[in-house]
């Protein structure tokens, strides 16, 4: 009986270190042998029994101390089958849990070591079933924490956009005083009255950078200082030995024909009749090349100021072939050449649009000033005003042929002439106009509904004027008549 004991306290103490075998062996094999004698399976008992816990001891702390790391669900999960596995008599060396129940007597002390063993050898979860019982674990009990957390976070933020939302009204509200108030100060300064005793019209055309308000003073006075430059010699027929002035009335009624038919603008017939005048004052042109003068000076100007141009052979073609296309390229240069390129002339439409505005651009009122304004292109005793006072002119005979008011401070101060200043412009005009018909394709023009029958109606009225008030230019002008 010793040997036996002896071989099997050997057998014990080599299987120390096997889970599976040494444990299963001691168990099952002894435990039926031992069971028959008293003193032999005392002596077998206390060595297993030490040996066992001894053995399952070390086993659990290392099992305990890696399974911890590891985080092993069997350990959670089959605590219960253990339970139950230990009333039946089964071993605990069976299983792993068995092992993981036994090294944590209590669920507290399980809790504190598991707490402990992930901090220090955390960075080394890399298995999955140590995530899903950390997420089992402790980890549920710090989870209820955080939501309260991004609660309150969630609150403050809500908080926070609504305290920024008032101001931004305040401002709103703080913003629409300033605007109210500059609209009133805008139409109070609009109607206010300068001491000068005129309006200041320019302050209503601030905000519009097209009208460039802040300049517009500034531009019309050059304007008016460039207008002397560009006036030709009222004389210079004096210079010539084959023209009349009635030639000269004869050649523009024909470009007002040519103008009409290719719908050219304004400035562009003002344009060529000042190019025609200004050559002609320092060149001297024969009769049969009146004509070239004249086309040449009208394709000129409908380059500079038109958009789309009429093509040079338009224009031979409306002067009969009389002239070939090179003749008037050719005379294109040497015009240009005359005048030394300088085609800066101060167009009087540009005036009787600044006069205009302060008439509150009645329409009526500036289609007849345009007629009036066309006057001093076919009249040749124009030449010896400027622009702005011819433009200032029309308008006033305009106004008082349709009975518009005085020629008042403000109206004044926007066309730079006084009442007295116009009036020997004022006297040309009512001489023209009470005299018979000179130029039918400029009265054809006029007469038509479209520009609202001004010539019908100037001459008409100034027939009944020279009747009651007489003309103060008629002796005067019978003389220079004669010559046309």
């Amino acid at each position: 009986m010793p040997p036996a004991v002896r071989s099997t306290r050997q057998r014990a103490v080599t299987n120390e270190n096997d889970e599976n075998a040494g444990p299963t062996r001691m168990t099952r094999a002894k435990a039926a042998g031992l069971g028959a004698t008293e003193h032999a399976g005392d002596v077998p008992k206390k060595t297993l029994a030490t040996k066992k816990s001894t053995a399952t001891l070390n086993g659990a702390t290392r099992t305990r101390t890696t399974r911890a790391a590891l985080g092993d669900v069997s350990n959670t999960i089959k605590v219960d089958g253990l339970g139950a596995g230990a009333k039946d008599g089964k071993k605990p060396a069976a299983s792993k849990g068995a092992v993981a129940k036994a090294a944590r007597p209590t669920g507290v002390q399980k809790a504190s070591q598991a707490a402990k063993a992930p901090a220090v050898l955390g960075p080394k979860t890399t298995n999955k079933r140590a995530v899903a019982a950390d997420a089992n674990k402790p980890v549920g009990k710090k989870l209820k924490a955080p939501p309260v957390e991004q609660d309150t976070e969630e609150e403050e933020e809500n908080v926070v956009p609504k305290e920024e939302e008032k101001p931004a009204k305040v401002k709103k509200e703080t913003k629409v005083e300033p605007v109210e108030e500059e609209l009133k100060t805008k139409r109070e300064e609009i109607v206010e009255v300068f001491p000068d005793e005129y309006v200041d019209l320019d302050k209503e055309d601030i905000d519009d950078p097209l009208m460039v308000s802040e300049y517009v003073v500034e531009i019309f006075e050059y304007l008016k200082e460039l207008e002397i430059a560009t006036m030709a010699n009222p004389d210079y027929m004096d210079s010539q030995n084959e023209l009349e002035w009635k030639m000269r009335g004869i050649l523009v009624d024909w470009l007002l024909e040519v103008h009409t038919r290719f719908r050219l603008l304004p400035e562009t017939l003002f344009l060529a009749v000042n190019i025609i005048d200004r050559f002609l004052s320092s060149k001297i042109v024969q009769l049969d090349r009146l004509q070239l003068v004249g086309v040449t000076a009208m394709f000129i100007a409908s380059k500079y100021e038109e958009v789309l141009s009429p093509h040079v052979q338009n224009f031979r073609h409306v002067a009969d072939d009389g002239f070939t296309e090179e003749e008037i390229l050719s005379a294109e240069r040497f015009v240009l050449t005359a005048l030394n390129y300088d085609l800066s002339y101060p167009n009087p439409m540009n005036f009787l649009r600044r006069i205009s505005k302060a008439d509150n651009y009645d329409i009526q009122t500036r289609t007849l000033g345009k007629y009036l304004l066309e006057i001093g292109c076919l009249d040749h005793r124009f030449l010896a005003h400027p622009p702005s006072q011819v433009a200032a002119a029309a308008m006033y005979l305009a106004r008082l042929v349709l009975e518009r008011g005085p020629w008042d401070a403000t109206l004044t101060h926007y066309s730079g002439y006084s009442e007295e200043e116009i009036q020997p412009v004022l006297h040309l005009m009512i001489d023209y106009l009470s005299g018979p018909v000179l130029h039918e394709a400029f009265f054809k023009k006029y007469a038509s509904k479209k520009f609202l029958k001004a010539s019908i109606v100037l001459r008409k009225w100034a027939k009944e004027y020279v009747v009651e008030y007489g003309n103060a230019l008629q002796e005067e002008s019978s003389q220079p008549r004669s010559k046309r």
